[in-house]
């Protein structure tokens, strides 16, 4: 077989999209990721190829090194790569630009629960970056929170060489006590201590950052990161556990990689791959481990698992634990809103309020904001013809927090014209009262619900002009019911959006924290960075459309009748 570890990957691919292999929903878009990017190829807007000869030499590398740790060392056995991290490896490595050549992925984000093998994968992929790469001079790190975590991939490394005395002569590679060097190439390898103040002046070409969930701080991974740019084909490699802290660094990346997965923003120079359960698993159910566990029956044992979940199960102090660490599962009061693609099949590009039927009952949100938030302002009807629920979306933004807001793709956006961007550094809600009036006059505008907290004076004033403000005060008793009712008109494909990508991003960041006493929810968001406003602006509107002007039942729209 010309390329067994393509094969292996493909095979896999196969596998998961099958069902073959139990998968959560992100390992299933990860591959279909590669499916939908293989068949771009021939495309001539698409730069880049699949090299099946370059996606194989870290693989073929990876299994010319020993097992160090466990039985399979004391036999003397050499790594043998199962096919999903052939998958992993290949897609990462395989992908190059088709004229430089230059490799596709700069950074690669890998969530497993513990014991899947990835000290011996790091290892692998350390040892071959530092002297297979062809890269002169280059510098290899291993990155974490303590310098002891650091040195674990680092140190299995180390004892990976020591134990390949005829590897380690054909490469050059010498050993120290906190280095491994490659004299010929100039390059060297070594761990590093979590302290970001100390780490200036890297010139980073291969970095594997260990367990990034238990970062307090983003300092390394921003070092890291800003010190590969005068690298070609840099890579930073993530490889963690979930934990609890959605607020750092490590969750920032994972929802990164989520709405990458979910193609709710667009960055090709980013592989991730999530292995989790999915939402609704019975955590304690056996069959289910295995999503989150792809190396279970091989460095993951099943007995092991079930006496850690009889613990779990028996210990509510252990539960945390058992579902971070072996289960990948981030543990908090708060949970994912919106089916993403769900809310991607209501898309329409060419719906907008052009699509407002005559005589059409118009109800309307908004959310203000001035600085750092956006101004957002949602207009939503029913359909009577399609029974559908329309929503536009009207959003406003400052250039300066535009400038600020450490989002590549902001910028994008107000240029296509998805965000209406005033001077200055504060929204100019005089654009956002413009809109309103035209509104107004242009529909049979019901109500205009907003949050009296933010936008008390502003409503006041188009009050007395006669538009039909409406305080909604924002408590989860008012927030419970229409967000079930959306996410369920979602679902059943009832609602029809823009297609704003703005939007949608704003969607994909709400989640949903319920409270502990009873069954209430209140939207939220996770991140300052992630902004909510138009789905607030959307849930004001269609929170008090749905109480006024509630759709046909469904016996009267599929013409049932009662005697």
């Amino acid at each position: 077989m010309t390329h067994p570890y393509v094969a292996k990957a493909n095979q896999y691919i196969q596998d998961v999209l099958s069902g073959a292999i139990p998968a959560c929903k992100w390992v299933k878009l990860a591959v279909q990721r590669q499916v939908d990017d293989l068949a771009r190829v021939q495309s001539e807007d698409w730069p880049w190829v699949f090299d099946p000869a370059m996606a194989e030499r870290p693989c073929a590398f990876i299994e010319l090194l020993p097992h160090i740790k466990g039985k399979w060392a004391r036999e003397g056995r050499l790594i043998e790569l199962e096919p999903w991290q052939c998958f992993i490896i290949t897609t990462v490595y395989g992908w190059v630009h088709r004229e430089t050549r230059l490799r596709r992925f700069l950074e690669a984000y890998e969530e497993e629960a513990r014991k899947n093998g990835k000290s011996a994968k790091g290892s692998g992929l350390l040892l071959y970056m530092l002297t297979a790469d062809g890269e002169h001079g280059a510098e290899c790190y291993t990155a974490a929170t303590t310098r002891d975590q650091a040195r674990i991939v680092f140190d299995d490394a180390k004892s990976m060489a020591e134990r390949s005395p005829g590897l380690r002569t054909h490469l050059g590679l010498a050993i120290m006590q906190h280095s491994l060097t490659v004299a010929h190439t100039s390059s060297k390898a070594t761990p590093l201590a979590a302290e970001g103040s100390t780490l200036d002046g890297l010139n980073v070409h291969f970095a594997l950052l260990d367990e990034l969930h238990a970062h307090k701080t983003r300092a390394v991974y921003d070092v890291i990161d800003t010190a590969r740019g005068a690298r070609e084909q840099s890579l930073l490699w993530t490889i963690t556990t979930a934990g609890t802290d959605r607020s750092g660094i490590c969750y920032e990346r994972r929802t990164h990689v989520t709405k990458i997965l979910d193609r709710v923003i667009h960055d090709d120079r980013v592989f991730g791959i999530i292995y989790t359960l999915d939402d609704g698993d019975d955590h304690f159910d056996p069959t289910v481990w295995i999503k989150a566990n792809p190396n279970l029956g091989k460095s993951v044992q099943l007995d092991e698992l079930m006496a850690q979940a009889r613990k779990a199960e028996a210990m509510p102090s252990a539960l945390n634990n058992f579902l971070t660490k072996r289960l990948n599962v981030w543990v908090s009061g708060e949970s994912p809103w919106m089916d993403m693609r769900a809310w991607d099949r209501c898309g329409d590009e060419a719906f907008g309020v052009d699509s407002i039927p005559d005589g059409a009952k118009v109800y309307m949100g908004l959310d203000l904001a001035q600085k750092k938030d956006f101004a957002a302002l949602a207009i939503v009807w029913y359909d009577e013809v399609n029974n559908k629920w329309g929503v536009c979306i009207r959003l406003y933004l400052n250039e300066l927090a535009i400038q600020e807001s450490g989002n590549a793709h902001l910028a994008g956006w107000a240029r296509q014209e998805y965000v209406t961007v005033t001077d200055g550094d504060l929204t100019d809600f005089d654009c956002v009262a413009d809109d309103m009036r035209a509104m107004c006059r242009r529909f049979n505008v019901q109500e205009i619900a907003f949050d009296p907290a933010l936008s008390m004076y502003f409503a006041g004033k188009l009050l007395e002009e006669g538009l039909p403000m409406v305080e909604i005060t924002q408590r989860p008793v008012f927030f419970t019911p229409v967000l079930i009712q959306v996410e369920n008109l979602v679902r059943e494909g009832r609602i029809r959006h823009e297609d704003n990508p703005v939007m949608a991003w704003m969607v994909s960041n709400l989640v949903v924290k319920q409270s502990k006493f009873n069954e209430l929810m209140a939207p939220t968001k996770e991140r300052p960075e992630n902004k909510i406003d138009g789905p607030m602006a959307m849930l004001m509107a269609l929170g008090r459309a749905l109480v006024l002007a509630p759709p046909p039942s469904v016996y009267e729209t599929r013409g049932i009748r009662f005697l």
